[in-house]
């Protein structure tokens, strides 16, 4: 791989023998990878400090094998100043990166939508869920994962919206009278191809409709950034 500088964010780091930390990143050009940053931890090395989740850094790595060696960082930005909910849901978008998209395969168009949604979430307060569900819809896009949101897989009709489809996985929507997890009104549908995620009806729609989708990337672990996110909320409700 030869070495010219991309943009990049680090996804997570853990340490590396002594010294070292192995990185997850996740790159303009080679999307999701891992890098070995050696003496990255000690106390002279100033990349300990710099190799953090939300800084846009520039990043220059070689290697031929899965586990790329970092020869360069430098910050190519101040570090995004995400904060309480709104830094969580950056550890959950930052996870289901790491979890959900193949390893070196380059996602240019995916990488403009995780920095426009980190750059939403910094303005964003705790009004958090419109730029998640439109960052999960985007990843799904991404991920190939096509569905028609404006016309009934059975009929081929333009989509009603006042009324309900039943979700068929990896065929789309199909007009229905049942009543389950799996039904979904029209509304609602035509609310997801535009990514309007105005209304609080459209938004707890969009987060079951992603959830649905996504388990079978994410298996059946659970989403760490979730579980530290619910138990942060119960220490704050206890305190």
């Amino acid at each position: 791989m030869s070495e010219t500088w991309q943009r990049g964010f680090v996804l997570h780091r853990s340490p590396y023998n002594e010294s070292s930390l192995l990185v997850s990143l996740f790159t303009e050009c080679h999307g999701r990878l891992s890098v070995l940053a050696k003496g990255a931890r000690s106390k002279r090395s100033h990349l300990k400090s710099l190799l953090q989740p939300f800084t846009p850094l520039l990043l220059r790595f070689s290697g031929k094998g899965d586990l790329k060696l970092l020869t360069k960082a430098e910050a190519a930005a101040l570090a995004l100043p995400l904060e309480n909910t709104a830094l969580f849901s950056g550890f959950y978008v930052n996870e289901l990166l790491s979890r959900v998209i193949e390893p070196n395969t380059a996602y240019p168009q995916l990488f403009e939508d995780y920095l426009t949604c980190l750059t939403a979430l910094c303005q964003a307060g705790d009004q958090v869920e419109p730029h998640l569900r439109c960052f999960e819809f985007k990843l799904l896009n991404a991920l190939g994962y096509g569905v028609d949101f404006t016309h009934c897989v059975g009929s081929g009709k333009p989509i009603d919206p006042d009324m309900f489809y039943q979700y068929q996985p990896e065929k789309g929507f199909i007009a229905s009278l049942l009543d389950n997890q799996m039904r979904f009104k029209g509304e609602a549908l035509l609310h997801f191809a535009q990514l309007n995620f105005d209304s609080v009806e459209t938004r707890q729609a969009a987060k079951r409709f992603t959830r649905m989708v996504l388990k079978p990337y994410l298996g059946a672990q659970p989403l760490k950034s979730r579980e530290l996110f619910l138990a942060q909320n119960l220490h704050a409700k206890s305190s």
